[in-house]
C-alpha cells in the first residue's frame, strides 16, 4: 500500500511538472475588467504582446468592463482554474473590497500571480478651467460647491477613491461622474463634459503631450520622475495626500502552482526588459518584482488602507 501511495505521489508530481512545461498548450484569455484605453488595458497589452512571443501562444486581451471592474472579475472567478483565464487587476481590486459586499472573498477566490508595475496619479484638468494649481482649484471648488465635476473609471476604482480622498482632505464638494473605464473617463474630460480627473499618469500623459489636458499636480509622496517640474498634491496644499496605482495578474483559486510560478517568472522578465522599462518610465510607471506570496500580502495591506479611506470619506456603493 505504501509503495502504491508513493507511486501515485510521484505520478502526480510528474504530471504537474509536465503540465507546467507544456503550458500554454492553447491560447490564454487575459481579462481586463474595464473598457479599452485605461491603465489596466495599457499594461495588459504590453504584457500579452511579449508573453505571446516568449511562450509561442496567443495571450488575448478580453475587455469586460462594468460595475467598477466587478463584471470581468466575477467572470474570471467563475472560470476553470487551469491557467487559461487570467485577470489583470489594479488598486481598484482592494478598493472594491472596501466598498462592495462581494460575492467572493478577495483573499481566497483568486490566486495572486504577479505584481507587474506601479505608478502614481495625476490631477488632470480641462484647459478651459481657470486655475493654475491645486490651491486655485480648491478655491474655485469652494466658491462653486457641487458645480464642478470629475470623471472616474467607475465606482470603487483608483480614480474614484483617490479623488474622494482628495475631496475629503481638501474639504471640497466636487461631483463624481463614473464611467465604465479610464478611457471613456478621459475622453469626456478632453471633450469638456467634465472639468477634471485624477487618473493614472499612464492614461493621461499622452493627452498632456497632445495639449488636450493640463496636469497641475501628481499624487505620489515625491515628484514623478516623468514630470519633475510638476508639484505633488501634498506639497500643493493637501499635506499627507498620497495615492499610487499598481497593476497585477490573478488566476482563479486552485490554479496549478507550477503554472503560477511560470507565469510569475515570465511576466517579471517581460516587465524588466529594457524596452518595457523604458516605455513604463515614459508613462510614469515602473516595474515591480514580487513573488505570488509577496503579492498576496500586498493585496491584504491595500484592503486595509483603502478600507480606512472609504470609511473616513463616507463612500458607499450606489
Amino acid at each position: 500500500m505504501k509503495h502504491l501511495l508513493r507511486l501515485c505521489a510521484c505520478t502526480a508530481l510528474v504530471s504537474v511538472g509536465a503540465y507546467a512545461q507544456d503550458y500554454p498548450a492553447k491560447a490564454v484569455r487575459v481579462v481586463v475588467p474595464f473598457a479599452p484605453g485605461g491603465s489596466n488595458d495599457i499594461i495588459a497589452r504590453i504584457l500579452t504582446a511579449h508573453l505571446s512571443e516568449r511562450l509561442n501562444r496567443q495571450f488575448v486581451v478580453d475587455n469586460r468592463g462594468g460595475a467598477g471592474g466587478l463584471v470581468g472579475t466575477e467572470m474570471v472567478w467563475k472560470s476553470p482554474p487551469d491557467g487559461y483565464t487570467l485577470l489583470v487587476v489594479s488598486v481598484a481590486y482592494p478598493m472594491n473590497a472596501a466598498i462592495y459586499k462581494l460575492p467572493y472573498d478577495p483573499m481566497k477566490a483568486f490566486q495572486p500571480v504577479v505584481l507587474l508595475a506601479t505608478g502614481t496619479n495625476g490631477f488632470a484638468i480641462h484647459p478651459t478651467l481657470p486655475v493654475k494649481n491645486i490651491k486655485e482649484l480648491i478655491a474655485l471648488a469652494k466658491a462653486r460647491p457641487g458645480q464642478l465635476q470629475y470623471s472616474s473609471a467607475g465606482i470603487g476604482t483608483f480614480q474614484h477613491l483617490s479623488s474622494e480622498m482628495f475631496k475629503s482632505m481638501a474639504g471640497v464638494n466636487i461631483l463624481h461622474v463614473p464611467y465604465k473605464g479610464g478611457g471613456p473617463a478621459v475622453i469626456d474630460l478632453i471633450a469638456g463634459q467634465v472639468q477634471m480627473s485624477i487618473a493614472s499618469l499612464i492614461v493621461i500623459l499622452p493627452q498632456l503631450r497632445a495639449n488636450k489636458i493640463r496636469i497641475i499636480a501628481t499624487g505620489g509622496a515625491t515628484r514623478s520622475v516623468t514630470l519633475p517640474d510638476t508639484p505633488t498634491i501634498a506639497e500643493s496644499g493637501v499635506p499627507g495626500y498620497e495615492a499610487n496605482n499598481w497593476w497585477g495578474v490573478l488566476a482563479p483559486a486552485g490554479a496549478p502552482d507550477a503554472v503560477v510560478r511560470k507565469l510569475n517568472s515570465e511576466s517579471n522578465a517581460v516587465m524588466n526588459m529594457p524596452d518595457t522599462k523604458k516605455r513604463l518610465a515614459g508613462e510614469g510607471a515602473e516595474p515591480l518584482n514580487m513573488s505570488p506570496e509577496q503579492f498576496s500580502k500586498h493585496i491584504a495591506a491595500e484592503i486595509v488602507k483603502w478600507g480606512k479611506v472609504t470609511r473616513e470619506a463616507g463612500i458607499r456603493a450606489e
